[in-house]
Order: C-alpha cells, then structure tokens, then sequence
C-alpha cells in the first residue's frame, strides 16, 4: 500500500509504542522512512533496534524547536531522496502528570510545556514542512488524539486540554495545507493503549477494562491502529482531511453496555 512513498515517523520509543508499530507496519507496506524522537527520549528508548529492522536512518529532533524541525525536514528529505508524503505525529507529554498535579492547581509552566510539546509541535511541525514544501501533494499527515479531548475524563488532566488543541490544529491548519498543497492532515483517537506512556496514569489499567467492556468490539489495539493509520498514509484516503477519526472499536457511540450494567446490578 506504501510502496514508493516516503515518510517520517516520530515517537517510536519502545514495541509497546504506537509508532514504533507504525513503523513496522509501514516498512511491511513497502514504505522508507526516516525515524525521530526528542534526544532526552532517544536515550531511554530503544529505537535503535527498530531503525536496523527498518533499514531506517535516525534523525534526532525536539518538535518544539523550530530549527531543529527544520533540520528533519531538510535531512529527511536528502536521505530519502525526495519529498515526504506521509508524517505521524506521535508526542505527548504531561509534567504535571508525572508529578501528580490534580487539575485544578495545575503548575501552569508545566502546563504551557505539555501544550507545546503535545499540540504546538504540530503546528510547528506543519508550518516548517510547508515553508520548505517538504510534503509532497495528496501527502499525509496524522496525529494520534484521544477522546478526553472530547469529553471530560478527570485522570486525563492537562493533556485533555492538550489534545483538544491537537484537534483544533488538524481542522485549522488542514484547511490551509490542503487548500495550498492538497496535502491532508488528520488526528486518529485511539483507545486506551498500553503503551509505556499510556500506562503510567494513574488509574489507567481500571479504565482501560472498563472502556473494554462498553466497546462492542473492545479495545483497539496498537497493531490495528498501525493498520489504520497505514490507511490514512495510503492513496485510499486521499479525500479524507481535518478529520478526528475514533479508533476505539466503538467506544465513541456507545452509551452504555449490558457488561457494564451487569456490575453495577449486582
């Protein structure tokens, strides 16, 4: 499905991670593609050893910075040989999170961090990419969201806020891309993932049975969201644009489930 094209695949920190899937699922299509990560995350990852199963080339960048984004969308495109047609944006992070701050005292530099690193970096990574015309025309870009950017979810704290604003610059920044390069940008809401990132909020193991049990198909997993976002890369979707597109196995629409009911009438 991805044979010829070119991309960038950010956030692949370990197998657990949704991109490192990604990536696999992308080389298995036929893709080439250049992996990124903050060098902080490099470090503690283990992204060397999906770069050597991928025949990918590592290029280091802190998606709040704007030189360093330009740097990988510059290298990017001299290793590949080309412009890029699809990018995954997967990057999110909470201080206030991993410090245990409730929501309603948040510490609000921790805050502003958590905006740029999990929202912002997708503004600046598109606005960078269409400077350099980095994207080539019908490319592709996707941002995985979650549906606390939707609804209240109260263990979600700051990084609701986050994805919210992901969301909202997919919708704006997808109309100007597409309008300007035909390029499509979109945000995938998975469910709740057990990745080494996912895992660590509080509550999280509680919430992701129960969002199992209200799923009339369960749980989307990290492979099949692999899948759906080869998808979305691909020429199949080429009019699909500024789109949040739950990926959650029904999650989203359901109100109620009788597995749940069952336990609360007991």
């Amino acid at each position: 499905m991805l044979k010829g094209k070119r991309g960038i695949i950010s956030g692949a920190l370990d197998p657990n991670s949704i991109a490192w899937k990604v990536a696999e699922k992308a080389h298995e299509q036929g893709a080439v593609f250049v992996l990124t990560n903050a060098p902080i995350a490099m470090r503690m990852g283990e992204i060397k050893k999906l770069a050597e199963t991928t025949k990918s080339e590592i290029i280091p960048a802190d998606a709040t910075n704007i030189e360093e984004l330009t740097n990988l969308f510059s290298k990017s495109q001299e290793v590949l040989g080309g412009k890029i047609d699809f990018v995954l944006h997967s990057i999110g992070m909470s201080p206030n999170i991993r410090k245990n701050i409730p929501y309603t005292d948040l510490n609000y530099d921790f805050y502003a961090k958590s905006l740029d690193v999990s929202a912002m970096s997708l503004h600046k990574m598109l606005s960078v990419a269409k400077k350099l015309d980095a994207i080539s025309e019908w490319g592709s870009v996707v941002a995985l969201s979650y549906i606390a950017a939707q609804r209240a979810y109260p263990f979600y704290n700051d990084m609701a806020d986050a994805k919210a604003m992901l969301e909202s610059i997919v919708r704006s920044f997808g109309y100007h891309y597409g309008k300007a390069k035909k390029v499509r940008v979109n945000s995938v809401s998975q469910s709740p993932t057990k990745t080494t990132a996912g895992s660590g909020i509080k509550g999280f193991d509680d919430f992701f049975n129960y969002a199992d049990s209200v799923s009339p198909l369960g749980n989307a997993g990290a492979n099949t969201c692999a899948d759906y976002c080869i998808t979305l890369f691909s020429d199949l979707t080429r009019m699909v644009t500024m789109q949040n597109l739950y990926h959650d196995g029904g999650y989203s629409t359901t109100g109620i489930s009788m597995e749940v009911m069952e336990k609360f009438g007991k």
